[in-house]
């Protein structure tokens, strides 16, 4: 099961950080209206979604009727679009539903029946991206569709775990710390082979889908989403928009016993904060989340054991590049491998090119490939 807690409270296993464990009065308010806003925007999704619909048919009826002849099929693709939007709002009501038990130390309560209503305030369009965003993180992390990016952005970190920590090493003695988790199925993983291992999250966004599918999900193929179901560019065919996944692949609450896992709410900076803390360290896709990646580094050595292992695959897609009024400090990888040492890690392993995807459609006519970096570090003893 996955107990979230929000960003200075402790997980189900009492893993992160303790210290300041009460929000003030202004913060808790801060925190609610934020958690409201990313419910409101999954509440507005079925309407956005429609009214996506409802302009491309508004396009082509436009069009002289000798032209709109020429695609017989559009009137029966637009009714088709709209069932898929229908069927992921099955979805997506399910996550609202459960958003309301996600925090184990705080209670933010939601009025179910209110669930189709339009939000008082409407959401913005980078509100529902995100929306969307995270509706691709199912395949990507839950579905059969997902295999291979996570083949290629998990399976290496995992058999470097293993590699570092074979049979005989792998209890629930050895912590393992995820950060940037998204739908929490690496530290997912990572917890199934036997160690401690705990996701952290920013994303309220994902927060909620992830507790959704690892707490509410007891079934191989569950649930169907429609995850292309809004790119209305580059389909070589309609059918390759209108394309199905079943989630989940694996029944997430079909753990070993003494499994140990959790998730923790909240800016990776702020929630860990104790020293030597964790033996292994695994981001993927995260480090370019960052502020000033430097912070990123030296928390990570911080937080890490004398003779712990920072594992990291990713790009430098700088997340708050050229945002108003958002320091963002972008560093190449020379300088931010420069910086890794400077602190103090010791690099053991290191591939410069490492070919990964994420969230793409595979059968989209644009695809885009990250060209990453894959290493593995070491805080000495």
């Amino acid at each position: 099961m996955m107990n979230a807690a929000s960003k200075s409270g402790s997980t189900s296993n009492n893993s992160a950080s303790e210290q300041d464990s009460q929000l003030t009065a202004e913060e808790e308010q801060k925190e609610r209206e934020h958690f409201q806003k990313v419910v409101d925007a999954f509440r507005y999704y079925r309407i956005h979604s429609l009214r996506r619909v409802a302009v491309a048919e508004k396009h082509f009826n436009d069009l002289p009727s000798r032209q709109q002849s020429l695609v017989p099929s559009f009137a029966d693709t637009l009714l088709k679009l709209q069932q898929a939007v229908d069927q992921n709002y099955i979805v997506v009501k399910q996550i609202i539903r459960s958003a309301e038990k996600i925090f184990e130390n705080r209670s933010f309560q939601l009025d179910s029946s209110t669930v189709n209503e339009v939000p008082e305030k409407i959401p913005t369009e980078f509100d529902m991206d995100k929306v969307k965003t995270t509706l691709k993180q199912l395949v990507r992390d839950w579905s059969e569709g997902g295999a291979a990016e996570r083949e290629a952005c998990y399976a290496p970190v995992i058999r470097e775990i293993l590699n570092l920590y074979p049979n005989e090493c792998r209890s629930p003695s050895i912590r393992i710390l995820v950060p940037g988790a998204g739908l929490g199925r690496l530290a997912h993983e990572i917890a199934r082979l036997g160690f401690t291992c705990q996701g952290n999250e920013w994303s309220f966004y994902m927060l909620c889908a992830a507790h959704f599918v690892i707490n509410r999900c007891d079934r191989v193929g569950q649930y169907t989403l429609y995850p292309w179901v809004h790119q209305y560019n580059n389909n070589k065919t309609r059918a390759n928009q209108l394309q199905s996944c079943t989630f989940p692949d694996k029944n997430p609450s079909n753990m070993p016993p003494g499994s140990n896992f959790s998730m923790a709410a909240g800016d990776f900076m702020e929630v860990y904060t104790e020293p030597d803390s964790w033996n292994c360290i695994a981001s993927v896709f995260f480090v370019d989340t960052a502020h000033n990646v430097i912070d990123y580094i030296e928390t990570m050595y911080k937080i890490l054991q004398p003779g712990g292992y920072w594992i990291n695959l990713g790009p430098l897609l700088w997340h708050y590049s050229d945002m108003p009024n958002e320091l963002s400090i972008e560093l190449s990888y020379d300088e931010m491998r420069e910086v890794i040492t400077a602190v103090g890690f010791e690099f053991i392993k290191e591939t410069r090119s490492h070919s990964a995807a994420y969230t793409e459609n595979p059968k989209s006519m644009l695809q885009y490939q990250y060209d990453c970096v894959f290493f593995v570090v070491r805080k000495p003893v």
